[in-house]
């Protein structure tokens, strides 16, 4: 098996209401960098690819074909306090506060999109 270079063998697909901002989401939040965006037309998003720390999310707007699919995503950072300010300024509402876990420091937010992000810290496992 053979993957394109830049993928992974799994990889999340999420279609959002609002792909633009979800963009946008993904940028503030986790310092996302744009790889690709197909336009359905100069408005809509049909299919879009963002890297975060060298992994892809793959998301598009809604049509009535294709309704929203909210999706639950873990994400590494290296500063959860940053992140988990960040997504709240960018309308993520809490649904775990900050706290210290076996694997790290995390919480829990659920952006405007329906998306669930578990942002992590990772302990020292060293």
């Amino acid at each position: 098996m053979t993957i394109p270079k830049n993928y992974q063998t799994v990889m999340p697909y999420i279609i959002v209401e609002g792909a633009a901002d979800f963009m946008t989401f993904m940028q503030n939040v986790f310092g996302a960098t744009e790889k690709m965006k197909m336009m359905r037309d100069e408005k809509i998003i049909m299919h879009a690819e963002v890297m975060i720390d060298g992994s892809t999310i793959m998301f598009a707007e809604s049509i009535p074909n294709y309704p929203p699919t909210p999706a639950s995503l873990f994400v590494y950072v290296d500063d959860v306090d940053a992140a988990y300010q960040k997504a709240i300024s960018n309308g993520a509402q809490t649904i775990e506060s900050i706290s210290e876990k076996d694997y790290g420091r995390a919480c829990g937010v659920k952006d405007s999109f329906g998306n669930t992000w578990w942002i992590t810290s990772p302990a020292n496992f060293t």
